[in-house]
């Protein structure tokens, strides 16, 4: 199967972790690019990159640009899959969080037909229905139950 993971790039270590287990299990895995242009045209990780964003001015172009790109890059993954796997941990106090740009990749992948597998639980978030509505399959982190 062809899968897609999606989540916060906070959880690099754990995602890049389960892509090698998927990948065992004999599935094609795409994530997010691990590197990026800066605004000097230098490669930075993606770690990197995050924090930088996290305290960016809201003008300064180069870093809302790679933001865009990576959008767009990232859906066009979501595309390409035949399913996506939320890797929800947690996160600031929250149980299996799910973030803004994780949400946009889950109703891309509802829209397009694509199974949406959540690593763990949902969380308790203002817009858990919206989780609920697109109907995941919660895995309680056990990768062997993706099945084609």
């Amino acid at each position: 199967m062809k899968i897609t993971i999606c989540g916060s790039i906070a959880f690099q270590d754990e995602v890049l972790s389960v892509k090698e287990k998927l990948e065992k299990l004999g599935h094609e895995v795409k994530v997010w690019p691990l590197k990026l242009e800066d605004g000097k045209g230098q490669l930075i990780s993606a770690k990197e990159y995050y924090k930088i964003r996290k305290i960016a001015a809201d003008d300064e172009k180069w870093v809302w640009d790679r933001k865009a790109e990576a959008v767009l890059k990232h859906f066009d993954k979501v595309s390409w899959s035949d399913a996506i796997l939320v890797a929800n941990y947690d996160k600031n106090n929250v149980n299996g969080y799910i973030g803004g740009n994780t949400l946009m990749e889950i109703g891309l992948a509802f829209f397009l037909k694509k199974k949406i597998y959540l690593l763990n639980e949902i969380p308790e978030l203002p817009y858990k229905e919206e989780i609920l509505g697109v109907r995941p399959i919660v895995l309680g982190g056990d990768l062997s139950k993706i099945t084609n």
